[in-house]
């Protein structure tokens, strides 16, 4: 249920439930009770015992599983190559921001090696260059994807997902513009020149990791007032395999700088490397993003003018025209640990990312101890990718488990990083000698693997998905902004601490992250997500006491929160009631309209009128109309009423 009108002040009468005719209560139970979220009795998933529990997501999972098979063979018999066309207008398209932004950000790192290779008195020794400007190459780019986090994540609750999404494109392509032409008079000049179009590039980054999530999960809910089975069994799917472009977009920059270089440097990728061919394969690494970006900026602007349609949904309910400050309030009120949970963990997460290439640099020298070829550390790197990537599938692949999961899946990502990092913490000089460097190589891949098949991939998705609507975007721009502080926080400790200490310093954060998910993060999964937004309406409304519904089970919410005692009004039987009784608040509204329509001679708004009122519902609906008490108002009314009564003060509810 979603994007109804929220629970009146008394339950319906009790006879109505009972009036109900053996066809009606099957509509309303296929409604209101979908097969993979209830059992044959009605019980919900996670009210199950253990066993039962297993068995029922088991049986559902293998469902699933033979009906998506199905539909690519079918899909494939008509055109062997419709799947691959699916998953390039489902899962590429919708990461493509996210696919570019990894390119670009990848090769920051890729091609600064080059660059101390062939001007080692600016890059390497800093003699000719400033030193700070050299260190604020890495603290600009991660300032400017902060910058951008949180002033887009704003906008796009402010202005809409539609023109986030396009503003993130323009400014990540006049970056790119930038970054291709960077130059100076001197190498410190174009040193500065290089740092602020990274800081502007960065801008557009950030601003990709709220709007590609908002947007993606938005539209994998849908728009209707009942969810779909696609939406409630693969919205993590999608969404994290939008965002695993990131891992491609990597992939596909380490693998184009080896073939540039080799084109321009006589097709060696050994030293000593000539300025021009430098200076050749960086530049045109970041012009062919560039004209990807261009496309993306057309495609955004075209084709993806329904990318605002949950907030704009959102707002018309409640009459927001602007930014929406009493749910940013309210937000941090009742979500206020969700918070702590989702920065928190994406902060630990960012030092535990930018820590897996102190791994690298140590396995290489110690196998490769005279080399001086930046290829050998990009092959590395290619390998490091493909093992990513592998994490990216599996994360995506099981996500939506219900006997696993978001939650599960962070916490062992987290404990396995920890493990990963601590070992060779205390036995760094055994294993960084030549007879075990193959056990450090592992660790290195296996850490690369659980942190996508867990924090990484998790992070992103429930930073949108445990906060409502209206604040979404804002809420996710946040916690990325705190994960990329703990990227800065690891850019400048590393400056000022040994290889040995910093494998001393880094385990913690995963023991850390992996705390912060166990006590203040809930489990989405398995949550029908338009539910979660029925709970808001009744928190916006000032009755949350009088929600009943799964988004307070026990099983969606943290540790924390259990504490607090926000489950005990969990009670299914009398949701199934307030949930008839909402759908009879939206009849009435949209047979009232459609009369007043009908009397206009005008054409009823189809947005306002779907399938879920079939002719059992209507004749429901018709036959108790009279048990309903006249002073019973919907809550949406009273958000009305209580609105009009605060005219004056509608103002500080709307930032307009």
């Amino acid at each position: 249920m979603a994007e109804i009108t929220p629970a009146r002040d008394e339950i319906s009468h009790p006879k109505d439930i009972h009036q109900l005719t053996d066809n009606e209560r099957q509509v309303f139970d296929y409604l209101l009770k979908p097969d993979d979220l209830y059992d044959s009795s009605g019980v919900y998933w996670a009210d199950l015992p253990l066993s039962k529990r297993a068995k029922f997501v088991s049986s559902n999972d293998a469902k699933e599983t033979k009906r998506e098979l199905r539909t690519i063979g079918s899909m494939m018999k008509a055109d062997p190559l419709s799947p691959v066309a699916w998953y390039f207008r489902n899962m590429v398209i919708p990461g493509a921001g996210l696919g570019l932004e990894g390119y670009v950000l990848f090769s920051i790192g890729n091609v600064k090696p080059m660059f101390q290779a062939v001007w080692p008195s600016c890059w390497k020794d800093t003699t000719t260059c400033n030193q700070q400007w050299i260190f604020a190459i890495d603290y600009l780019e991660i300032i400017g994807i902060i910058v951008g986090q949180i002033l887009v994540g704003v906008l796009g609750d402010w202005i809409g997902r539609r023109w986030g999404l396009i503003q993130d494109a323009v400014i990540m392509l006049l970056g790119l513009v930038m970054l291709t032409a960077s130059w100076g008079t001197t190498l410190n000049g174009w040193v500065i020149c290089y740092a602020w179009s990274l800081f502007f590039y960065g801008i557009g980054v950030g601003g990709e990791y709220p709007m590609t999530a908002t947007a993606g999960m938005e539209n994998a809910v849908g728009s209707g007032k009942i969810s779909t089975k696609e939406d409630r069994l693969h919205r993590g799917r999608k969404v994290t395999s939008a965002f695993l472009m990131q891992g491609w977009g990597q992939f596909f920059n380490q693998v184009l700088l080896i073939l540039l270089l080799l084109i321009f440097h006589h097709g060696s990728g050994n030293p000593p490397y000539s300025a021009v061919a430098v200076q050749w394969t960086y530049r045109i690494s970041f012009a062919i993003p560039a004209v990807g970006t261009l496309w993306l900026v057309y495609y955004r602007a075209y084709k993806m003018k329904a990318a605002s349609r949950q907030l704009n949904a959102a707002k018309r309910r409640t009459h927001i025209t602007g930014y929406d400050t009493q749910s940013l309030r309210l937000t941090i009120k009742h979500f206020g640990p969700r918070l702590l949970a989702t920065a928190g963990t994406w902060y630990a997460n960012d030092v535990f990312f930018y820590g897996n290439k102190l791994f690298q640099s140590e396995f290489i020298s110690v196998l490769s101890p005279n080399t001086d070829s930046v290829t050998t550390n990009w092959l590395w790197n290619l390998c490091n990718v493909g093992v990513s990537l592998c994490g990216y599938y599996l994360a995506s692949f099981m996500i939506d488990n219900k006997l696993y999961g978001r939650k599960w899946m962070q916490m062992i990502g987290f404990f396995a990083d920890f493990l990963l990092f601590v070992i060779p913490a205390f036995h760094y000089a055994y294993y960084s000698s030549l007879p075990h460097v193959h056990s450090f190589q592992a660790m290195y891949f296996l850490s690369s693997f659980f942190n996508q098949f867990g924090p990484n991939c998790v992070t992103f998705l429930i930073a949108a998905e445990v906060y409502p609507t209206p604040i979404r975007a804002t809420a996710h721009g946040f916690s990325a902004a705190c994960g990329k502080l703990g990227a800065l926080t690891a850019a400048i400790l590393y400056n000022y601490i040994d290889t040995q200490t910093k494998f001393y310093v880094v385990p913690w954060f995963g023991l850390a992250g992996m705390l912060l998910t166990w006590l203040f993060l809930p489990d989405t999964t398995g949550l029908d997500l338009k539910e979660q937004e029925r709970r808001w309406s009744y928190i916006r409304a000032g009755k949350e006491s009088e929600y009943h519904g799964i988004a307070i089970h026990p099983k969606h919410l943290s540790l924390w929160e259990r504490m607090r005692g926000i489950g005990k009004n969990y009670n299914s039987e009398l949701d199934y009631k307030q949930k008839i009784e909402e759908l009879r608040g939206e009849w009435e509204t949209s047979m009232q309209k459609k009369q007043q329509e009908k009397d206009k001679e005008g054409r009823p708004d189809e947005e306002d009128y779907d399938d879920a009122w079939t002719d059992d519902v209507h004749s429901f609906f018709q036959r108790t109309r009279g048990n309903t008490l006249p002073s019973q108002k919907t809550m949406g009314e009273e958000i009305i009423n209580e609105k009009e009564k605060k005219s004056g003060d509608e103002s500080g509810a709307s930032l307009e």
